[in-house]
Formats: C-alpha cells, sequence, structure tokens
C-alpha cells in the first residue's frame, strides 16, 4: 500500500494537466521575470506553470465557496479575504522567478485579477538591530526577521483589512529601507515569497506554541533542487552580481567588485558553506514536506518533477 503523503508526477505527467488553460505570457513577459542567470522557457511556463496555475484557480474558487458558506453559516456580511500562497526554498533555487511568474499568471484568470507578490526580505531586521545582536552573519536565518510585524502583516491580510504595509528590502544597500513601504489592498491573491515561510514552531523551547506565518496560507509551494547545483547556482549568480550590481557605489557590496574570477569564486563559495548551506540544511529543507506542492529543479535550473501532497 502506498502510504506517500504525495502524488509524483514527471514534467510529462503534469504537462498533461494543463488542459485547455491558454498561455497570456510572452517572451518579452518571461524576460522581466527571468532571475539572474536562469534560462527558463516558455515551454516550462507551458509545461509546469500553467496547469499550476490551473490548479490555483480551482482552489481559489473552493475556498471562495467555503469562506462564503462560513460567512452564511455565523450570520455574517460575506467578504472574499485574500487567498495566500507561500513560496519557499533556498538562496538562490529560484523562488523568486516562479513567484513572478505566477503572479503574472493568476492575474491574468478573470475571477482574481489583483495579485500581490510580498517578499519576506522587508521582514529581516534592519543592519543595526542585527550588528547589535551579532547576527550580521546570519541574515536570512529565522532569528534574523521580525517575526512578530511579518505574523501581522500576513493575519491582517488574511483578515481581509482594507489596507496592510509592508516593509521593503534594498539588496543593493542589503538592508530595510526606512522611507519605503509597499501597501497591500485587499488583493484577490496575495503570494509571499521567501526562506523561512514554512518554519514551524520552536517546540523545544518549553514556551507555549505561537501562530507561525504558515498557519495563514490556503496553498503553498517549495521549490527545490540537488544541493549541489543550488551552489553552482549562487557562484554563478555571485559571479554575475561583481560585474554588475556590485559595481553600484550604493552597493553593500561594491568591495567584491574588483575579485579576480577565482577570488570571486572563493569568496562565493566561502558564504555558501557558512551561511547559505547551514540555513539550508537547518532550517529550510527541513520544511519541504509541509509544503502542498513540491517543484523539482535539474541541473539546467528547469523543473524536472512535481510532486502534490494529497488531501
Amino acid at each position: 500500500m502506498d502510504t506517500s503523503r504525495y502524488v509524483p508526477f514527471s514534467r510529462e505527467e503534469w504537462a498533461q494537466l494543463r488542459a485547455a488553460t491558454p498561455l497570456t505570457l510572452d517572451e518579452r513577459d518571461l524576460e522581466r521575470m527571468r532571475g539572474i542567470n536562469e534560462r527558463i522557457s516558455l515551454d516550462e511556463v507551458v509545461d509546469v506553470y500553467l496547469p499550476l496555475s490551473r490548479l490555483l484557480n480551482l482552489q481559489v474558487a473552493a475556498a471562495r465557496g467555503l469562506s462564503q458558506a462560513v460567512d452564511v453559516f455565523l450570520g455574517v456580511p460575506t467578504v472574499n479575504r485574500p487567498y495566500v500562497i507561500g513560496i519557499a526554498g533556498s538562496v538562490a533555487v529560484g523562488k523568486s522567478t516562479t513567484a513572478r511568474i505566477l503572479q503574472a499568471l493568476l492575474s491574468r484568470w478573470p475571477d482574481h485579477p489583483r495579485v500581490d507578490l510580498v517578499t519576506t526580505d522587508g521582514f529581516l531586521h534592519p543592519n543595526h538591530v542585527l550588528e547589535s545582536r551579532g547576527l550580521m552573519s546570519r541574515k536570512g536565518f529565522p532569528e534574523s526577521y521580525d517575526v512578530r510585524r511579518l505574523l501581522e502583516f500576513v493575519a491582517d491580510v488574511k483578515a481581509g483589512n482594507l489596507e496592510v504595509s509592508a516593509p521593503v528590502y534594498s539588496h543593493i544597500t542589503y538592508d530595510v529601507l526606512d522611507d519605503d513601504i509597499q501597501v497591500v489592498r485587499r488583493p484577490d491573491i496575495l503570494i509571499l515569497e521567501g526562506l523561512n515561510v514554512l518554519q514551524t514552531p520552536d517546540v523545544t523551547s518549553g514556551r507555549p506554541s505561537r501562530p507561525v506565518v504558515s498557519d495563514f496560507f490556503d496553498f503553498s509551494i517549495y521549490v527545490d533542487a540537488e544541493e549541489r547545483d543550488i551552489e553552482q547556482w549562487y557562484v554563478e549568480r555571485f559571479l554575475t552580481l561583481c560585474e554588475t550590481a556590485f559595481r553600484d557605489d550604493a552597493s553593500f557590496f561594491r568591495h567584491f567588485a574588483g575579485l579576480s574570477h577565482d577570488e570571486a569564486v572563493g569568496v562565493a563559495r566561502g558564504i555558501w558553506a557558512e551561511i547559505n548551506a547551514v540555513n539550508l540544511r537547518e532550517n529550510i529543507a527541513p520544511t519541504r514536506e509541509r509544503a502542498r506542492l513540491i517543484l523539482h529543479k535539474g541541473r539546467d535550473h528547469s523543473v524536472e518533477s512535481v510532486r502534490l501532497r494529497r488531501l
């Protein structure tokens, strides 16, 4: 007897579930959505993301029906509360590209045209706080986030509040911006993307269990790949940034811009081994099996297989 919680699909099997879902993106759209050094194609959008957008469209409709039924039972006015999707995975695995593609596809369905995308980077503690706590070298680890503020944000969005604001993060200055916010105005769908959005409560602390961000998710996705491949993608991205964004005078990492190729590779692999690999193994990868759907990528960065959790 198969006791797996997931139904596995090859890419070819998953692609068949697209049915008649139309392709609403073109190559120019996709170019704007690609992450650094990612080579995602329209074929992959057709095979992987169109079936996923169809599934999510069905899920949104079902969630609305259930929410309205509960409102009727309670005798309260019916409110279309946002459908919240969480996207998790390692640094450099392609979470942001996945989130942008889904945002574009889902916003083109007639029943939910307003789709907002928020990253959890803005909920990192500011650098001065991390420095005072000795956490600068653990940026991206669970303890580096303002979890209370993140929880309040997601809870307020899910409650259907008219306006909810989120802090904004700059990858140039490597810090939260003091004078900038992103305002979310009751979207049909909210996509929340971040390293640790599927984190579980710390049951070893001895304190009463508190809510976690994923308690407010209607659907969750984990973008997966072999660690050796993610490390290589991280190194390639670092090399590209050394030639581009790191050359900006405002960049926090401008001191890396003058590195030779070999020096840059050494620095990137050191950062990976000391920070990103540790975070992946200790905090991110252990949450993979909590996702409703897992996208597994091959060495060429394309999705090779999909696992959908049984209800």
